[in-house]
């Protein structure tokens, strides 16, 4: 059973981070509502590196276990060190 994962759409600004930082590639970017949507849930590892991320909290997951050494991309967390 897939992890859910959720997108609320009014808080979503379409800076593409979760997108960046998903190991798993399981969201790509509505072109025309310039939000983020997901794509293959199914891949989801439930490693929540979107949900930490995104600034505006806007993406929530349920049934999923947590994943205690999940995936990081060392250039994109130097990139993006100020957040993280």
């Amino acid at each position: 059973m897939p992890v859910e994962i959720m997108v609320h759409e009014q808080s979503c600004r379409g800076c593409e981070l979760c997108i960046d930082i998903c190991p798993t590639k399981v969201f790509q970017l509505d072109e025309e509502k310039r939000i983020c949507s997901v794509d293959h849930a199914e891949d989801c590892i439930a490693c929540l590196s979107c949900a930490y991320i995104c600034p505006s909290g806007a993406i929530t997951h349920r049934d999923f276990h947590l994943v205690k050494n999940f995936y990081r991309d060392e250039e994109f967390c130097k990139k993006m060190g100020k957040f993280l």
